[in-house]
């Protein structure tokens, strides 16, 4: 299936640049480029063949650059959208992935919105902003969703810098703080300085481990 619709996009979307990603585990996708979405989007929507008309999902993930290892090939960094759509006529399910560069606080990642195409892409994509800081152009309501308006940052980016505290409240009392998961964090070899997830954040109250 993924190999007909990445070749009916590429024919109906000029610059779609469809590509086909076929996974061993997991689910396999169809990249495409980011600038096209929404036309990605209508075609799928609107083709007698494939009738997606249900999104069901839009996740975020981000991706720090990596070299590759003897086991694990490079990583390219990236803020990578997942959409996963659905045809209920059709029975059939399909991820569509794009990625955009990450930018920075002073230049978030930019995207169309699709609440055009599915009304149930508004709140998710509230969602992608408010925790990874994408921005959806064309959005109906762009505002954060889980966090208050005045908060600072994106929380599920890699390098979300919490504050130390919030209208008073300390954002990180010692007195609880998750220490199994901060021991995790040390044991991961990775660090970016001044995040939360960084191993001199998790250092603090950890057991000694080696």
């Amino acid at each position: 299936m993924h190999k007909e619709i990445s070749d009916f996009l590429n024919r109906s979307v000029s610059g779609a640049d469809a590509q086909v990603i076929s996974a061993t585990v997991g689910d396999s996708a169809i990249y495409v480029n980011a600038k096209q979405i929404l036309k990605v989007c209508e075609a799928l929507k609107n083709s007698p063949e494939y009738q997606m008309n249900v999104l069901q999902v839009i996740t975020a993930a981000d991706y720090l650059a990596a070299a590759a290892t003897e086991t694990t090939p490079a990583v390219e960094e990236r803020i990578e959208l997942t959409y996963v759509i659905a045809s209920f006529i059709k029975n059939s399910e399909l991820l569509i992935k794009v990625k955009l560069p990450r930018g920075d606080k002073n230049n978030l990642p930019q995207i169309d919105s699709i609440c055009s195409i599915w009304k149930s892409a508004n709140w998710q994509e509230r969602e992608a902003f408010d925790m990874m800081g994408v921005k959806f152009n064309g959005h109906p309501d762009h505002r954060r969703i889980l966090c208050p308006d005045d908060w600072v940052g994106h929380p599920l980016r890699k390098d979300y810098v919490a504050m130390e505290s919030y209208n008073g409240m300390t954002i990180y009392p010692e007195d609880k703080l998750n220490f199994k998961e901060r021991e995790f964090g040390v044991r991961q070899k990775t660090d970016v300085k001044g995040a939360v997830t960084s191993i001199s954040n998790y250092e603090l109250g950890a057991k000694n481990i080696n």
